[in-house]
């Protein structure tokens, strides 16, 4: 299991950034992190401020609790954290008031640089409608003057978003920090696994530190999966599902719409339809706004855009989390049997869809991947800063890796290729079935667009080098991210 802090090297490095220049001035910094729940905001601080030897404070609001509650945890934490000089000056009564607290706060500071994060910061603006405004006074007249470092962290993303809008008390005041989940190759190093079996667990735990500090050592993803469904309180089940009730706790449209994306359904239609109720297909003036506010504020659905040099439609759909998206497709039904005390037809239910979901889920995995070597110059094409896919209305073909200047409408497309994800190698017929489909792509050039082929288990020897600039297997997916 992962026993210790794994990875996050930029992120630690960022932060200690961020100290030096509060030592350097003499003033305060603020940093606004957001993240998905279970990502490791609170372990990426906790962690900073661990190896910082700089006093700190670390309040993590309660959901739900009042302010004068809040308040009350938060001069509490103040008084037993390394802060104050004399604990005894921090008051131990609330009023309830933001404004005395961080008072309070200020008065407690130490003359040297010092640390003050407040963790679950959106419940504290969902309790309290003067927090926003009470935080910026504070830290304009009391803290900005300060050697002080603020972090502000926040599951809620499009809330951590407005807390910096520029209609927001607190504009200008933070920088901000996105931390997304571990990578592949972090993941394959925390669990000790070869490059094939690392990224089977990153698509099972998303990245996520939640889920993989259970996962035992050098254990593949389907020992794992098969080994989880005897608890019915495992991580594997419980993050995704707890994520879904945080983010959407009621059965409304919204709820309707991420889980027909979640079931398989990628396109505008095909969603509208399963969303939709005895009344028929949802409407698209409802079903548009949605979409946009699940891809763009919740930041829960991903939206693919066909690319090539010529504007085209439709845009596909999928849930952005991998750990979500197998919930929601294969774990949800597993997780049903795994209450009834079912542990083997629990397993059953995920063998059954492992090879299709992975084949599906592995695409946007490495098509990052892909962008990620052409912008290290590991690509033979040093123009490529897009990688994507290219479908037409028909859905035939659907060419899985086109490599193009820029997205969604390309200047240039320098290769066209795909991914085979199954334990049979990349053959003559899949080489066939290729090279007749990209010519279909808009832009590509026969004398010079490229093929590329990324295959689970390599190519058959019936494939001739010579049509294939690139090929890739799990060794270079997860290099990529080295």
């Amino acid at each position: 299991m992962v026993s210790s802090f794994v990875g996050r090297k930029m992120e630690l490095s960022l932060l200690g950034k961020r100290l030096r220049q509060v030592i350097d001035s003499g003033s305060g910094t603020a940093l606004a992190i957001r993240g998905r729940r279970q990502v490791g905001k609170s372990r990426l601080v906790q962690e900073f401020c661990d190896q910082a030897d700089t006093p700190y404070l670390f309040f993590t609001a309660t959901k739900g609790a009042s302010p004068v509650e809040a308040v009350a945890e938060f001069l509490s934490d103040l008084r037993q954290s390394s802060l104050p000089r004399d604990s005894e000056l921090v008051p131990s009564g609330s009023s309830g008031s933001w404004p005395d607290a961080f008072r309070s706060l200020a008065a407690a500071l130490p003359d040297r640089p010092s640390i003050v994060v407040i963790d679950e910061l959106p419940w504290l603006a969902e309790q309290d409608d003067l927090f926003d405004g009470a935080l910026q006074t504070a830290w304009d007249r009391l803290l900005f003057q300060r050697p002080v470092l603020l972090l502000l962290l926040g599951s809620d993303l499009h809330m951590m978003e407005r807390l910096t809008a520029y209609d927001r008390p607190f504009y200008g005041r933070a920088d901000n920090l996105t931390l997304g989940p571990l990578n592949p190759a972090e993941t394959g190093s925390a669990l000790g696994l070869e490059p094939a079996d690392a990224i089977d667990a990153h698509l099972v735990s998303g990245g996520l530190p939640g889920i993989l500090r259970v996962w035992p050592h050098a254990t593949p993803a389907l020992p794992f999966l098969e080994q989880e469904c005897a608890d019915p309180a495992s991580p594997v089940f419980s993050v995704p599902e707890s994520s879904l009730l945080a983010e959407f706790p009621a059965p409304d449209q919204a709820r309707r719409v991420l889980e027909a994306v979640g079931g398989g359904d990628r396109t505008h239609a095909n969603i509208a339809a399963t969303a939709g109720s005895r009344q028929g297909a949802l409407p698209s003036g409802s079903l548009s706004p949605l979409l946009r506010r699940l891809v763009a504020e919740k930041h829960v659905l991903a939206m693919d855009e066909p690319l090539s040099t010529r504007p085209s439609k439709p845009a596909l759909y999928r849930i952005a989390d991998s750990n979500l998206r197998l919930y929601l497709a294969v774990l949800r039904n597993a997780q049903d049997q795994v209450r009834r005390g079912r542990p083997e037809a629990a397993f059953r239910v995920i063998e059954r869809r492992w090879t299709a979901w992975r084949g599906r889920a592995v695409e946007p995995l490495v098509r990052q991947s892909l962008e990620l070597a052409a912008l290290d110059d590991a690509l033979p094409w040093s123009p490529v800063e897009a990688v994507g896919g290219w479908w037409n209305r028909q859905f035939d073909p659907e060419l899985d890796l086109v490599g193009a200047d820029r997205s969604p409408v390309a200047q240039q497309v320098f290769f066209v290729g795909s991914i085979k994800w199954l334990l049979s190698p990349f053959d003559r017929h899949d080489l066939t079935a290729l090279a007749r489909s990209a010519p279909q792509v808009p832009g590509f050039t026969p004398d010079t667009t490229g093929l590329v082929v990324v295959s689970l288990s390599g190519s058959a020897a019936d494939v001739d080098p010579t049509a294939v600039r690139v090929l890739w297997g799990p060794d270079q997916v997860i290099s990529a991210w080295g």
